[in-house]
């Protein structure tokens, strides 16, 4: 039961008793709703509303069942109004705070915490200093977090600073994690966060001998003794490397916003966050061809991602159009139509046979510049559908989200590259979007989720024979 006048105050209700019926008119803006002590009815508009008990005389106050709020109330406000009773919650109109129920267990050297999200809500995971934060698309959360016994990975769970923020303060021994969304019941949302811990040595035991690091040394070969073949270069499965392009830069302002938002301002900012992101979820190294505001020619973006031998290429930037309505975020791989058929005869390149220290020869394939991308063809169309794929979950998408155009900051690129564009900065509304933290973090958690499943799908090693792309255009080749 709660008390009418409170009701009245929070609502704007006028309450009339009549003293000689002994009932109550409720009159809540142009409806009246008569109430009448000892029935468990509600007259709303002249329609009979059953309530689970009477309204009930306190001293000077009347009491009525919390079901009259959204039974009865709801209907003469035309308002929406949801009710939550294990957390005393009431909400009115059209607001968001999704439910948020959590558990924690511990699986071998990590913490799996899976909070359920009712209804399924936008939301961005992000690492900040020590601690994890996952921030939501709402006004505020009606969260129930779980404890977690183990301080040295997670001290604590906790609203944030944010109405809408989830805080996890992490422990000394804290070392990466990894967050996944999956889809629940009814509508529902599920997030997955492991919380790794840093490898660490066992004590040694006592009466049990240390096993011995040094490796046994390699015996010297005789002078009959036939020299082993070179090894395979087979690198291992996955992605070690990964090349984010911050676009444009320094001298180079790139499009602007109508509010004077700057194309290379967004693109640093995205950039950065993203570099973060991949690192900690995926333990992955990531090199910014920027990390200022810096000028950096586009064939030197791309030959960083060759001198670092780079598995994937990411160019970030925010797109421009004449009309100002045009808006989403559309991902591009390279077009080679201008080169015509022999495009991919070309990229296998010419094999040349090298010396090689010790003895013997290897044989090196040469690629042109122009023609580096063009063997990574088909590699950065699966990325490029990987991006688009978790983009169009979290952000809005132009109607031709995955295009092939000829930029030339993927032309070098000897590994699957793609452009991301990540809206329209001269749309005014995008605009402010593309400025905003919460806007780049819906992009940053769908580029690592692009990632994730392109690496999961498609990631292959790179084996030998080695594959060469110039360190620059009308250059060498890199060894």
């Amino acid at each position: 039961m709660v008390p009418l006048d409170e009701l009245a105050k929070l609502f704007e209700l006028t309450i009339r008793e009549d003293a000689l019926a002994g009932g109550l008119a409720v009159i809540a803006r142009s409806q009246t709703i008569v109430l009448t002590p000892g029935q468990s009815l509600a007259s709303v508009g002249g329609r009979l509303i059953a309530l689970p008990a009477p309204p009930a005389r306190e001293g000077r106050n009347w009491l009525v069942p919390i079901d009259f709020i959204s039974r009865a109330l709801a209907p003469s406000l035309g308002t929406r109004i949801e009710v939550r009773r294990p957390s005393r919650v009431i909400l009115v109109g059209e607001i968001r705070v999704p439910r948020v129920t959590g558990t924690s267990e511990l699986v071998g050297p990590l913490v799996r915490l899976t909070l359920d999200v009712a209804p399924q809500t936008p939301h961005a995971v992000t690492q900040e200093g020590q601690r994890i934060v996952i921030k939501f698309e709402a006004e505020g959360l009606d969260a129930t977090l779980p404890t977690v016994n183990a301080p040295d990975l997670i001290q604590g769970i906790r609203i944030g600073e944010g109405p809408a923020t989830i805080a996890i303060d992490l422990g000394t021994r804290f070392g990466s994690y990894r967050a996944s969304d999956s889809p629940g019941d009814r509508g529902a949302g599920r997030i997955t966060l492991d919380v790794v811990g840093l490898a660490t040595t066992p004590p040694p035991v006592a009466g049990v001998p240390a096993i011995p690091t040094t490796p046994p040394a390699t015996p010297t070969p005789t002078p009959n003794t036939p020299e082993p073949p070179l090894p395979d270069l087979v690198q291992p499965t996955g992605l070690r490397t990964i090349v984010v392009d911050a676009g444009h830069g320094g001298e180079e302002d790139g499009a602007h916003g109508p509010s004077g938002a700057l194309e290379k301002h967004v693109t640093l900012s995205v950039s950065r966050k993203l570099k973060a992101a991949l690192e900690a979820r995926l333990g992955v190294r990531v090199i910014l061809t920027r990390d200022g505001d810096a000028t950096v020619g586009l064939d030197e973006r791309a030959a960083l991602a060759n001198n670092n031998k780079a598995d994937l290429f990411v160019s970030l930037h925010a797109n421009a159009s004449v009309r100002g309505s045009a808006a989403g975020a559309e991902v591009f791989y390279l077009s080679l139509e201008e080169y015509g058929d022999q495009a991919q005869r070309i990229a296998k390149g010419e094999t040349e046979s090298l010396p090689v220290v010790g003895g013997g020869t290897r044989d090196i394939e040469v690629i042109l510049w122009e023609m580096a991308q063009a063997r990574y063809i088909e590699a950065s169309s699966a990325l490029a559908q990987a991006m688009e794929g978790a983009l169009r979950e979290r952000v809005p998408m132009s109607p031709r989200a995955i295009q092939q155009a000829p930029f030339r900051v993927l032309v070098g690129a000897n590994m699957p590259a793609v452009l991301v564009e990540m809206g329209f900065i001269t749309n005014p509304e995008q605009e402010k979007h593309l400025a905003s933290d919460a806007f780049q973090n819906s992009v940053v958690e769908a580029l690592v989720n692009g990632v994730v499943r392109f690496r999961d799908r498609h990631a292959e090693p790179r084996t030998a024979p080695a594959t060469n792309a110039p360190a620059r255009p009308g250059g060498g080749i890199q060894p």
